[in-house]
């Protein structure tokens, strides 16, 4: 077990597992610790066009673009290219703005702002109790060196979906296809890279998608993308809750667990086997261009930097252009986002998750996220009337 590398998976990416999936409580409460989704929404994609989906979850209250904190000193042209990529797979509901969202990206922002101020009303967004507050947790792509050959220290799989997938739902258990002669056989010849530590791959499959560094047969290197292709449809379960539940760390501190792991390296497998998710990939090219986004999401298009947000789709539609204001204490936000991805741990009104970028230094600040959060909606005034449950 390399305990170095798993330094470099934030605080979160062990600790946080803790309350991913668990009960309501436990996910609205901002004052407890931070919690890891497990994500791979990009398995639901919309083809366009779509017709934005009626929220269950929530209740929208029109309000005036005053009562937004912080929409004068937004840096607009910084989400401008989030709106760009909504604009690839838009809904109806927003198709007909696009148009003029491409041609005022080279605009001034406060030409934007005041496009934005004629064209869209904001509605503020609400639990179906009336409560517009909530909880803001954050995701990252993480990076690792990878090898296309087994060997050298790098032995952990990253699999394609395997062999006759979707003939036996659910799949094999995370323990299985780790031991199982069937499932092994099923998934081989199905290998896509290398890792060297078996946390950083579940690291890989709670985030759902990674950047990998890869070193091939011949020695050349070249960064990839390994983004979601679909899970075994087992249950996810925390490791860090397990760890609890065991007594075998008191709290779910980094020191406790990173000295557990530490003092148990026999026993990683059986942390892991606890949770019987597993992820399967795809393997995408990583050009230039492509680099400069993070993965897809649900919506269907690449996640912004700072721009894009997980939500919960029955509460706000994919594509909605949402304000999002949170106060910290790890990070303190008033700016314009997209609804352009969701999560199996995304539940309720007032709930996102936000995209930080990608590598070591996202995942240690996104690990750290969890706090307040507010929410407002935008929607076109011409289609006012059509915005989904107004109070």
């Amino acid at each position: 077990m390399n305990v170095h590398l798993l330094r470099r998976a934030s605080l979160a990416l062990i600790v946080g597992t803790l309350v991913a999936c668990t009960t309501t409580k436990q996910q609205n409460d901002p004052s407890s610790v931070p919690e890891l989704k497990p994500h791979g929404g990009g398995a639901v994609v919309q083809k366009p066009p779509f017709t934005a989906n009626v929220p269950t979850k929530s209740r929208w209250v029109p309000v005036d673009w005053g009562d937004l904190p912080g929409v004068s000193t937004d840096s607009l042209n910084e989400a401008w290219n989030a709106w760009i990529k909504n604009c690839e797979r838009p809904s109806t509901v927003f198709a007909s703005l696009c148009s003029d969202v491409r041609r005022l990206s080279i605009a001034g922002e406060d030409e934007q702002r005041s496009w934005m101020m004629s064209q869209l009303q904001p509605y503020r967004i609400e639990a179906t109790t009336g409560s517009p507050d909530g909880m803001l947790t954050s995701y990252y792509e993480p990076m690792y060196e990878a090898r296309r050959v087994q060997g050298n220290g790098f032995n952990v799989p990253i699999y394609q979906t395997p062999m006759g997938f979707g003939k036996r739902k659910p799949w094999y258990t995370r323990q299985q296809i780790d031991t199982n002669a069937d499932a092994q056989a099923a998934l081989s010849g199905r290998v896509i890279a290398w890792l060297r530590d078996p946390v950083d791959m579940l690291v890989l499959h709670i985030q759902g998608s990674g950047r990998l560094m890869l070193t091939e047969a011949n020695g050349t290197q070249r960064m990839i993308r390994v983004a979601f292709a679909g899970t075994n449809d087992q249950p996810y379960k925390s490791v860090g809750k397990w760890l609890l539940d065991q007594n075998l760390v008191r709290d779910a501190t980094w020191p406790g667990i990173s000295a557990w792991i530490a003092a148990n390296p026999g026993r990683v497998n059986e942390m892991l086997w606890s949770n019987p998710r597993y992820v399967f990939f795809k393997e995408e090219e990583l050009n230039e261009f492509d680099a400069q986004f993070g993965p897809k999401g649900a919506q269907g298009v690449a996640l912004t930097p700072g721009r894009s947000i997980a939500v919960d789709r029955n509460s706000i539609p994919y594509g909605t252009p949402v304000w999002l204001s949170t106060p910290g204490p790890t990070i303190a936000l008033n700016r314009l986002v997209f609804a352009q991805d969701t999560g199996s741990a995304i539940l309720g009104a007032v709930r996102a998750d936000y995209f930080m970028g990608w590598g070591p230094e996202a995942g240690d600040v996104a690990g750290r996220v969890k706090q307040p959060l507010k929410l407002w909606a935008f929607w076109p005034k011409a289609l006012a009337g059509s915005a989904p449950h107004l109070r």
